[in-house]
């Protein structure tokens, strides 16, 4: 009998191929997102000495969220997070959206972070 692969199993292949062509640079970072069902998380990751620049999730207290898990949780942790990019001097990212469909969540948190002055 044969089972059907998990959902994050397939999510995980889907971002390996998108892997494959991305990656980040000291000067145009990678904005990797990651959510779980309760959660968004985002980061600016230098590939080429793996550092993470920057970060910014739903968990954090100055955000003052009463719900983590929706859209709108998602855009304020795109403009936080573009912010902190912002505020390090980091203007240009290269978005990997972690295998996740780019819709909803994630496609909110991207579109915020350009509004907030990010470009990708």
């Amino acid at each position: 009998m044969i089972t059907k692969p998990s959902k994050n199993h397939v999510r995980k292949r889907i971002h390996g191929r998108v892997r494959k062509k991305i990656s980040g640079t000291a000067s145009r970072p990678r904005l990797n997102v990651y959510r779980s069902n309760k959660n968004i998380y985002a980061q600016l990751i230098d590939d080429e000495n793996s550092v993470t620049l920057a970060s910014a999730n739903t968990n954090e207290k100055e955000l003052n969220l009463d719900s983590k898990g929706n859209v709108e949780a998602a855009e304020q942790v795109g403009k936080l997070l573009a912010e902190r990019a912002i505020e390090k001097g980091y203007n240009t990212v290269v978005f990997d959206r972690g295998g996740y469909l780019y819709h909803g969540r994630v496609k909110a948190l991207a579109e915020a972070a350009r509004e907030a002055g990010l470009e990708f």
